[in-house]
């Protein structure tokens, strides 16, 4: 197996991603920010840099938990609330799903899920609006990469500063930046239904995939040039057919081309053109 390092220099990137968070913000007129806390280590670590951005009375956290949703996600977010100071809000979203749910018995667990994430993505902008702050996204890399999100849930955001980072490298910033040790050792889980984890679901560990992802699309291996490294051949292939499939939750939707200046296309000044 070919050595793969993908430890960062924390103090750079913690350093990048806050001033990321402020720029990005600001530019649009607004100081303030709002992020959906889990519990887990990824929604963490986007608090602690929005409040190592902006302070901690502009940044407000919101718990939304599920009947189902296991009480450590609760206490683990409110770990990040009270370790951060920053303003919080407790949202419910049980009475919003349900009467959903309950027109069809039979229901999946993922459509149940995913009617859960895009509940909350409802409850981030409705806060959004109401505290005048935008979305901050909790997305990490390897989940944008295999598509493990819900479009319009949790991949909802106006901005995302740990996109960039594999689900290890969130690891070693989040304890860099001091986010609480039950955080950090948990088994990663969306909390979607009792005894989901994100690893189990996915039929391999975020540590091995992250390591072939980074070959993939960091090094531009091609998927022979994996196997030749030391994957086996059925996880390559796996990974890689699931990159594909799921390139369309990584872009916006494309718009069919009619005229010589199509938005997305050739209409592409920078978003802050003429500021």
């Amino acid at each position: 197996m070919a050595k793969i390092d993908l430890t960062i220099n924390t103090d750079l990137a913690r350093k990048i991603l806050a001033g990321f968070i402020r720029s990005e913000i600001q530019r649009v007129g607004l100081q303030r920010a709002v992020v959906g806390v889990s519990g887990g280590v990824d929604s963490a670590l986007s608090c602690f840099l929005a409040v190592e951005a902006l302070g901690p009375q502009n940044v407000l956290a919101v718990r939304m938990p599920y009947r189902t949703s296991s009480p450590d996600s609760l206490e683990h977010a409110q770990l990040v609330i009270d370790a951060l100071g920053v303003q919080s809000v407790t949202i419910p979203i049980t009475e919003m799903v349900d009467p959903l749910i309950a027109r069809d018995p039979q229901m999946s667990e993922v459509r149940r899920g995913n009617i859960m994430a895009r509940a909350r993505m409802i409850v981030l902008y409705d806060q959004s609006e109401a505290f005048k702050g935008l979305v901050v996204g909790t997305g990490n890399k390897t989940e944008i990469l295999l598509g493990y999100t819900t479009l319009y849930g949790d991949s909802a955001c106006a901005l995302n500063p740990i996109g960039d980072l594999y689900k290890t490298q969130v690891r070693q910033l989040a304890q860099a930046v001091g986010v609480p040790e039950p955080i950090l050792t948990k088994a990663p889980t969306a909390d979607l239904w009792q005894g989901q984890t994100d690893e189990g679901e996915l039929g391999f560990t975020y540590a091995e995939v992250d390591k072939l992802l980074y070959l993939l699309v960091d090094q531009r291996y091609s998927p022979q040039d994996c196997v030749e490294a030391g994957f086996a051949p059925d996880f390559v292939q796996k990974v890689v057919e699931r990159m594909r499939r799921n390139h369309f939750k990584r872009v916006l939707p494309p718009i069919a081309k009619l005229t010589n200046r199509t938005v997305g296309y050739d209409f592409l000044y920078l978003r802050d053109w003429g500021t």
